[in-house]
C-alpha cells in the first residue's frame, strides 16, 4: 500500500485569519480597490490549496480501486465507502460552482469570467441568487452542507479530524455585538456581501469540502488494515493428519507457511486454563476412545481490539489392531426371546467405530460398545460378525458364535418389602401385609423377573383336613388373608401350582412348594 502523508494545515489557517481581517474591514464600509483586489488574491491561494487537495484526493481513488481489485474481500467496502464520499463531495462542490457562476453573471451579464470579474463591488449580486424570496439558493445550500458535514463526520474515527471538519464546515452564526440574534446563516454570510467576497466564500466552501473528503479518505485507508493482526516472522510447519500408523498405510499430511509476531505472544486456553504462549500443549491420555479437546486463541490487533479464534481438535487413542471381542453380559449362552445385554470390543479400534451385524435373531444397539441380542430359537445358535474402521477403511474382525438355550424356570417368592422370602418361619403381620406371590430367576447371574398368572394355597383346619384355593393373578384373596389371620403361632400354609410367563412368553407351572410358618 502506498503511503499519502496528510498536508500540513498551518499555512491555510493563516490564510483563513487574513480572510477574516479583510471580512472585517468591509463591515466598516471601507471597501477600497485595493481590498476587492485582496479578495481576489485569497481567491487564487484557495485554488492552489484545492488543487492540491483535489490532486492528492485523486491519487487515493486510484490506490483504493488497484487494492480493491487486488484484495475485493479485504478492500471492497471500504472503496465502496470511498466511492460514497466522492458522490457526496462532487455534489456539494458542482453545487457551489453553479453559485458562483450564477452570482458572477448576475454582476457581469451572462459572458461573465470568474477568472476575470468586473463588477467585484456589486453588492445586489450575491444577494439577488441567494436571498432572493422564493428563487435564492441560500437556505438551500446551508441544508446542503449541514448534511454532508454530518454525513462525513460518521465517516471520521479520530476525534480531531471530526473536530476540523465540523470547525471548517460549520452553519452557525457567531454570536458577537451588532450580530441579531435571530439573522440567519445565509443572510449572515451573503447579505450584503460584494460579488468577489461572495464567490471567494463559495471557493473557501469548496475547498473545505474537498479537504473534508481527503481526511475522511485517509481515514477509510487506515481502516484496510486497521483489524489486521500484525506479524514479522514467517515459519513452516507440517499438519500430519495421523502420527500412528501402521504398515502399509499412507503418511498424509498438510505442509503451510505460518506467519507470527513475535514481539505479541497470544493468550492460549485450552478446555478454560491458559497454557504457554508458545502454543506448546502436552498432556497424557488416557484408554482407547475418541477424545477431543477445545478452546481459544486471542491477541489484540492494530486497534487495540481483541481478536478471539476458537478451536476443537480430536483424537483418538488406540493400540495396535489385534482382534475382536464379543461377550455376553450375563453368562457365555444367550436365551431365546429374551433381551440379552451384550458387550462388543476392538483392540485398538474406538467403540464407535465398531460394526456388529447377527444372524439368528435381532440386535439393538444400547450404547456406546453396548448392545441388546435376541435369539430367535432356542436351539439355533447365533453368530457376530464383528469390523471396524481404521483410518476410514472398513476392516473384518472375526465372527463370534453363541448357543441358545431356553430361560430356566424361575422361583416363586413372596414379596416382603425388597426381600424375597422362598419360604420358612415368617411373622402373621409380614405374611398379611405382603401383596401377593412373585417369581423370578435370581441366582447371582440373571436378574429376570416373571409375571403369576395364578396360584394356589393350602391351608389346614383343627381336624387336618386341607383346604386349598386357586386364585387368578399374584395377589392374595380376601378368604386368603382371613384364612393367614385365623392361623396360630406355629401353624403353616403352604404356597405351590405357581404358574409364571416370563420374557420369552413361556408359561410355566413351578414344581416347588413354598411353605410358611407363622411365627
Amino acid at each position: 500500500m502506498s503511503v499519502i502523508k496528510k498536508r500540513p494545515v498551518s499555512p491555510r489557517q493563516k490564510m483563513i485569519n487574513l480572510m477574516y481581517v479583510l471580512l472585517m474591514a468591509m463591515l466598516a464600509l471601507n471597501v477600497s480597490k485595493d481590498v476587492l483586489n485582496g479578495f481576489t488574491v485569497v481567491e487564487d491561494s484557495l485554488n492552489r490549496t484545492m488543487a492540491n487537495a483535489m490532486h492528492e484526493n485523486s491519487n487515493i481513488y486510484r490506490d483504493f480501486a488497484a487494492q480493491a481489485k487486488d484484495n475485493p474481500a479485504k478492500v471492497q467496502v471500504w472503496y465502496n465507502k470511498a466511492v460514497e464520499v466522492k458522490k457526496m463531495s462532487d455534489s456539494l462542490y458542482n453545487y457551489a460552482q453553479q453559485l458562483k457562476l450564477a452570482i458572477a453573471r448576475e454582476a457581469d451579464g451572462p459572458d461573465a469570467d470568474l477568472q476575470h470579474l468586473v463588477n467585484k463591488a456589486n453588492e445586489d449580486a450575491a444577494s439577488h441568487v441567494m436571498l432572493a424570496p422564493v428563487r435564492g439558493q441560500g437556505h438551500k445550500l446551508y441544508n446542503a452542507i449541514n448534511s454532508f458535514r454530518t454525513r462525513v463526520c460518521r465517516m471520521l474515527i479520530n476525534p480531531r479530524d471530526r473536530a476540523t471538519v465540523e470547525a471548517n464546515l460549520s452553519t452557525t452564526v457567531p454570536r458577537s455585538p451588532g450580530i441579531p440574534l435571530n439573522r440567519k446563516w445565509e443572510e449572515y454570510t451573503f447579505g450584503n456581501m460584494p460579488a468577489v467576497a461572495a464567490i471567494m466564500m463559495l471557493t473557501k466552501l469548496q475547498n473545505d469540502v474537498r479537504l473534508a473528503e481527503g481526511q475522511v479518505l485517509h481515514s477509510l485507508l487506515s481502516n484496510i488494515d486497521l483489524k489486521d493482526v500484525r506479524v514479522n516472522s514467517l515459519d513452516a510447519y507440517v499438519i500430519p493428519e495421523a502420527t500412528t500408523l501402521y504398515p502399509g498405510q499412507q503418511f498424509r499430511s498438510r505442509i503451510i507457511m505460518a506467519a507470527v509476531d513475535t514481539t505479541c505472544r497470544p493468550e492460549i486456553y485450552v478446555n478454560g486454563r491458559r497454557i504457554s504462549a508458545n502454543g506448546i500443549y502436552n498432556f497424557s491420555v488416557g484408554g482407547p476412545g475418541e477424545y477431543s479437546f477445545s478452546g481459544y486463541v486471542q491477541m489484540p490487533n492494530a486497534a487495540g481490539e481483541m481478536i478471539r479464534r476458537p478451536f476443537r481438535q480430536k483424537y483418538n487413542v488406540i493400540a495396535p489392531p489385534s482382534g475382536a471381542a464379543v461377550a455376553a453380559d450375563l453368562m457365555n449362552v444367550l436365551y431365546a426371546g429374551y433381551n440379552n445385554p451384550i458387550t462388543v470390543s476392538a483392540s485398538g479400534i474406538p467403540n464407535n467405530k465398531i460394526h456388529v451385524s447377527m444372524r439368528g435373531g435381532s440386535l439393538t444397539p444400547a450404547g456406546t460398545g453396548k448392545f441388546i441380542a435376541r435369539p430367535a430359537a432356542v436351539g439355533q445358535p447365533v453368530v457376530f460378525s464383528v469390523s471396524g474402521e481404521v483410518n476410514g477403511k472398513v476392516q473384518q474382525m472375526g465372527e463370534f458364535t453363541f448357543k441358545v438355550r431356553k430361560l430356566p424356570d424361575p422361583t416363586a417368592y413372596i414379596q416382603i418389602g425388597d426381600d424375597h422370602f422362598a419360604g420358612g418361619r415368617l411373622s402373621k403381620a409380614s405374611v398379611l401385609g405382603a401383596p401377593g406371590i412373585g417369581a423370578a430367576i435370581d441366582d447371582g447371574l440373571l436378574n429376570i423377573p416373571f409375571r403369576v398368572l395364578s396360584f394356589e394355597t393350602t391351608f389346614f383346619d383343627n381336624m387336618g383336613n386341607a383346604r386349598p384355593e386357586t386364585v387368578s393373578g399374584s395377589s392374595f384373596s380376601e378368604n386368603q388373608r382371613n384364612l393367614m389371620r385365623s392361623l396360630r403361632r406355629g401353624q403353616r400354609f403352604y404356597i405351590s401350582n405357581v404358574k409364571a410367563v416370563g420374557p420369552d412368553g413361556i408359561t410355566r407351572t413351578l414344581p416347588q412348594a413354598l411353605p410358611v410358618i407363622v411365627n
